[in-house]
């Protein structure tokens, strides 16, 4: 009863942590700088949709939204993608061999990304990737492969080997294998590392501040931080840019759990 208790309360205590911020944000992209911080917890006066308005034409968010939706779409595929085939590479391999490849691979986890600054930046310089989306996309991968890897490729080790060695037994190549029973079999997985790619990929700060220097080809991220002025930020503009950037993800993420539940549900009865 009192483990019961203690735990509600602190799931509660978290819940108040959450919602705070979140009604303050959401509240204040509705108000006029003035009315927020008069009452930050207040309801607006108007539900008017000033600040969206200036967000989407005046501050020429568009192509920044564009270039996020263009790493991200081609960033999350293709990096699960390369995961999947590690992954699966690594779970048909035995002995010593199979750890000390997957251990090289998931390395790159213990590697702080800014410790990799100086050395991108020199390298994207001298291949002519800085100021590119496609520079983009290669940080991207670089910085989340070994996480996906990780993901992938610990659930692929879990798949029962007799699948593979009935697979061999009738004359299935390993391409083929690798798409009609490891893809299908890893779909949790698979569904958990896009969410997570994708939520990384689509919030990427560093990347672009370090590599991207013409507007045009500003992220959503980094075109959010120009709200941020020297001496003062227009706080309820911010706060709908957020709104905004924010959107993608929760839809995602609600899109992609429902296929998450279906491969725990498929995978379950396959194995």
């Amino acid at each position: 009863m009192l483990a019961s208790i203690t735990r509600r309360g602190i799931l509660a205590i978290y819940a108040v942590i959450i919602i705070v911020p979140l009604t303050v944000v959401g509240f204040g992209s509705f108000k006029s700088t003035q009315e927020l911080f008069a009452g930050p917890f207040s309801l607006p006066q108007s539900l008017s949709p000033a600040n969206y308005a200036e967000v989407i034409g005046g501050q020429d968010l568009g192509s920044s939204f564009m270039n996020s939706v263009i790493v991200t779409a081609i960033s999350v595929p293709l990096t699960l993608f390369l995961a999947s085939l590690a992954g699966y590479a690594v779970s048909r391999l035995r002995g010593f061999m199979s750890w000390a490849i997957f251990g090289f691979l998931v390395l790159g986890m213990a590697i702080p990304a800014q410790a990799n600054m100086v050395p991108l930046y020199v390298l994207f310089g001298r291949l002519g990737l800085l100021d590119s989306l496609a520079g983009l996309v290669v940080a991207n991968l670089v910085s989340t492969l070994p996480i996906a890897v990780f993901i992938l490729g610990g659930f692929m080790r879990t798949l029962p080997k007799e699948l593979y060695e009935a697979s061999s037994i009738d004359g299935t190549g390993p391409w083929r294998t690798y798409v009609s029973i490891a893809l299908p079999l890893s779909a949790p997985s698979i569904a958990a590392a896009a969410i997570f790619l994708f939520v990384i990929h689509w919030n990427e700060l560093l990347y672009p501040l370090l590599f991207i220097q013409s507007p045009g080809n500003r992220t959503l991220p980094l075109a959010l931080l120009s709200f941020q002025g020297e001496f003062q930020t227009d706080y309820p503009l911010l706060f709908a840019g957020v709104i905004m950037a924010s959107l993608p993800v929760v839809v995602a993420y609600v899109f992609l759990q429902r296929y998450f539940v279906a491969g725990i549900t498929a995978g379950a009865s396959k194995g």
